[in-house]
C-alpha cells in the first residue's frame, strides 16, 4: 500500500466501507439463522422474522458495492496472466494504465446510473412490500459504496499513471506482474 497521506486516506476509506459490509453480512447471518430457527419453532408459537427477504436482498446489495473499492485497492480481481507473463515489466505498466482507466469509467458509470435508480425510487416513493421499507435506502447505502469505487479507481488510475511514466514497474499486488 502506498504510505502517503492521500494513499493511506484512500486506503482506510476503501477498508471502513469493506468492514461495513463485513457486519452488514454478519448480521443478516443472524437475522436468516433467527428467521430459520424461528420456522422451525412455528410449533412453539414463535415464527420467521417478518421482512427477512426484503433486508437480506437491501443488505446483501450493499455489502457487494462496500466490497468493490477494497477490491479493486488490493487488485482482488481475477487476473489471467497468460500473456502478461510473457510481456515485460514496461509493457504490463502500461496495460495496468489502461485497465485503471477502464475501472475509472466503468465505476463512475455504475455510480451515475445508481444515482439515477436512487433518485426514481425516491421520487415514486416506493416501497417493500412486508416492511414496507423505502427502497431508496438501500439504494443510496449502495451508491455510497459506487461512489467510494470512484476514489480508489480515480486514485489508482493515478497512481498507476505515474508509476509508468517514471519506469517503475508494476508489483505483484498491483496486478499485471511477473
Amino acid at each position: 500500500m502506498d504510505e502517503t497521506l492521500i494513499g493511506r486516506g484512500v486506503a482506510g476509506l476503501a477498508r471502513l466501507t469493506a468492514i461495513a459490509g463485513g457486519l452488514v453480512l454478519t448480521a443478516l447471518v443472524v437475522l436468516i439463522v433467527a428467521s430459520v430457527i424461528g420456522r422451525a419453532m412455528i410449533w412453539a408459537g414463535l415464527g420467521p422474522i417478518l421482512g427477512d427477504y426484503e433486508l437480506v436482498e437491501a443488505g446483501v446489495g450493499f455489502a457487494i458495492f462496500a466490497f468493490m473499492p477494497w477490491a479493486h485497492l488490493t487488485r482482488g480481481h481475477a487476473v489471467v496472466a497468460i500473456f502478461t507473463d510473457l510481456a515485460g515489466p514496461r509493457f504490463n505498466a502500461w496495460l495496468l494504465v489502461v485497465c485503471d482507466a477502464l475501472m475509472l469509467v466503468l465505476a463512475a458509470f455504475l455510480a451515475w446510473r445508481h444515482a439515477l435508480g436512487t433518485i426514481d425510487k425516491f421520487n415514486y416513493g416506493e416501497t417493500t412490500l412486508l416492511l414496507r421499507m423505502p427502497l431508496w435506502w438501500s439504494y443510496a447505502a449502495g451508491l455510497f459504496g459506487a461512489c467510494v469505487l470512484i476514489v480508489v479507481a480515480a486514485y489508482l488510475l493515478i497512481r498507476s499513471l505515474s508509476d509508468a511514466a517514471t519506469g517503475r514497474a508494476p508489483t505483484a499486488s498491483q496486478g499485471a506482474a511477473h
